[in-house]
């Protein structure tokens, strides 16, 4: 037997069976165990939960583009309303109202890093207030 025409038996033997198998679940079918994340303190959030999941961070990042270069604040996806429902006591911010552990709860789980609290935290208001 020529070695070509043994690839070709050993891979039909082996691939056509599994090309005949079940086709796997989608994502929506398989079962993740969420993040628990501190309880939002808002009534209803500004969009419904999935779309915030997937999409938050455009909304933030168009937001801040239209507040900084704009000018134009107070809208639907401002991060002062985010702070408002979602603050906590952030241990790492000396137990100042933060939404670090909301926001890290997630993006640890999903293993993100984010530079928001770099700047956005009380302690470096108040340094730069003076206090």
């Amino acid at each position: 037997m020529k070695p070509a025409f043994a690839f070709l038996c050993f891979m039909a033997i082996t691939l056509v069976p599994l090309s005949m198998a079940a086709p796997p679940a989608c994502a929506a079918e398989v079962w993740m165990p969420l993040p628990i994340l501190p309880k939002a303190k808002g009534g209803q959030c500004v969009a419904p939960v999935e779309e915030m999941r997937r999409f938050h961070m455009q909304y933030l990042t168009h937001q801040r583009d239209r507040t900084m270069r704009q000018g134009i604040r107070g809208e639907k996806f401002s991060l002062r309303q985010c702070v408002e429902c979602h603050s906590s006591p952030d241990p790492e911010a000396g137990g100042e109202e933060t939404v670090r552990p909301f926001c890290a709860g997630c993006h640890e789980f999903t293993a993100v890093r984010i530079d928001c609290f770099e700047c956005h935290t009380a302690k470096r208001e108040k340094k730069a207030a003076g206090k």
